[in-house]
């Protein structure tokens, strides 16, 4: 009886009470992904575009049920063993990247309405939200191996997102390229993570932290190349060199929306998990990750500004092309505060978040101007935007200003600001040299940014050997409006009070 009992009590003890608040966003959004898959089974070809008013909808219901979790403080899936290590975790840091991660999903959303005639409507919304799940749930994991399911619901649907586009060869051979380099990517990283458990015993991150600490001499080579190998999947992720080959082709046989979601929303789950398995799992490692990082930020940054300088006006798809570039680039000084993090202090990570916000509303916006252009101009030439003011005033306003934030120029304030808490992480953690090569690159990308700015504001006529601009007015679908709107008020309010941001760069949101 007394043995009974103990066994009883045991079972009792392991027995997990589930925070269904915390987990909600995801949760939502996974919901609404199989109530779309299964109501277009019901749904007549009339009717497909409900599907999309129905993915939005649940987009916007997983938005705000962040409000009810905003004190940051709920945790659930903990171990019972008298530890307070859990699985998912809904802190500042969480909610901070799942707002971004949402509202990127729901933007892409409202550009992907209308522009979905050609494709099977109800596997596409499918596919966008459940990835949208997947990268909500990355930011509140707390073990290794939540992070990688999480990573894996991300990406794999997105495989299928970039080519969808059926009898396309130019988006069969992006997807394919995309997932074979993602997935040595993946093997890469759970050999780390299986070093990583071989020397620690747990998954959960901060047990891992605290074992970290003290590895045997004789196992702390496999703890290295653990914590090396692990990164390498994250690395890949952000896009970040020389794990970023896939990105310019992969933009430009992806439809249109997909790659603006890949831009902001990939790179965002890639950023979370590189800082979550850093700053958290790894921080008695920092002398392993941190100069990595900050060699692969100097890196990727001149990697990503060079090639999209080269980008030549009248080639077909070159706008995509130098956004794609633009966001490798990009990626390099999102990684800047996560290599200082490993020379001073955890709240330098609040740099990354602040200019990844930043970088998202105006990344989106760009794209979403892009799309516009390319319902009257399919190739998407960089010539294509000359003289836009003449035609679309709004839009090429709209595009001028996202440009001017990516450049980190007035008006565009708060591209400036977030550029500067990024320059400041850096010389704070003693890495002059790499704030002067992000220096020389901000520079480099002033070139192209305001050239295709400029074009935007030059006479309509054409030079000789380019095709006109169309004066012919088409009608924009209200959705597609809206999201230039969205993010062009968006962007002007941060820049009009650029603290709503950058309080996140001196705040530690863990």
């Amino acid at each position: 009886m007394t043995v009974a009992a103990d066994s009883a009590t045991g079972a009792a003890s392991l027995v997990q009470s589930v925070d269904w608040l915390a987990i909600a966003p995801p949760v939502t959004a996974a919901t609404v992904a199989l109530l779309v898959l299964v109501a277009d089974l019901f749904v007549g070809e009339r009717h497909k575009p409900l599907l999309g008013y129905g993915a939005v909808a649940g987009l916007v219901a997983a938005l705000a049920l962040l409000v009810p979790l905003r004190a940051g403080d709920r945790s659930t899936f903990c171990l019972t063993g008298g530890t307070q290590a859990c699985s998912y975790t809904a802190d500042h840091f969480a909610l901070v990247i799942q707002a971004l991660v949402l509202g990127g999903a729901l933007l892409t959303a409202l550009l992907s309405i209308g522009d979905t005639r050609k494709l099977p409507a109800g596997e596409f919304w499918f596919l966008l939200l459940a990835s949208a799940a997947g990268a909500a749930l990355l930011p509140a994991a707390r073990d290794l191996a939540t992070l990688v399911v999480a990573l894996e619901v991300a990406s794999l649907p997105a495989f299928a997102l970039v080519g969808i586009k059926r009898g396309d060869r130019r988006s069969s051979e992006a997807a394919l390229k995309f997932f074979l380099s993602s997935v040595v990517a993946t093997a890469v990283m759970l050999l780390g993570v299986s070093f990583v458990y071989a020397t620690t015993g747990t998954l959960h991150l901060t047990e891992i932290a605290a074992r970290l600490d003290e590895v045997p001499g004789r196992f702390d080579t496999l703890a290295q190349a653990g914590v090396a190998l692990t990164l390498v999947g994250f690395a890949f992720k952000t896009a970040a060199a020389p794990f970023h080959f896939w990105v310019p082709d992969t933009y430009v046989g992806a439809p249109l929306p997909i790659a603006a979601y890949l831009s902001v929303v990939g790179k965002a789950v890639g950023f979370s998990g590189l800082i979550l398995v850093t700053v958290i799992g790894f921080p008695s490692y920092a002398d392993v990750w941190g100069p990595a990082l900050a060699v692969l930020a100097a890196l990727t940054m001149t990697v990503g500004n060079v090639a999209a300088l080269r980008q030549t006006a009248t080639r077909a798809r070159s706008a995509v092309r130098l956004l794609a570039w633009s966001s490798v680039g990009q990626a390099g000084y999102l990684l800047v505060p996560i290599a200082a993090a490993a020379y001073s202090s955890d709240a330098q990570i609040g740099s990354t978040v602040a200019y990844a916000l930043m970088y998202a509303v105006v990344n989106l916006g760009a794209f979403a101007v892009a799309a516009l252009v390319a319902r009257t101009h399919p190739r998407n030439r960089l010539s294509d935007y000359r003289g836009l003011y003449a035609t679309r005033p709004l839009a090429a306003l709209a595009l001028g200003f996202f440009l001017l934030c990516l450049a980190g120029l007035p008006p565009g304030i708060i591209g400036l600001f977030a550029k500067v808490t990024v320059f400041s992480a850096a010389v704070d953690a003693g890495l002059g040299w790499l704030a002067v090569v992000m220096a020389v690159n901000v520079v480099i990308a002033l070139y192209y940014y305001l050239q295709w700015t400029a074009a935007l504001f030059r006479s309509p006529e054409a030079a000789a050997g380019e095709e006109a601009p169309t004066q012919q007015k088409h009608r924009v679908p209200a959705p597609l409006t809206t999201a230039i709107a969205l993010t062009a008020v968006t962007g002007i309010a941060l820049s009009g009070a650029p603290q709503l941001v950058l309080r996140f760069a001196a705040v530690n949101l863990f």
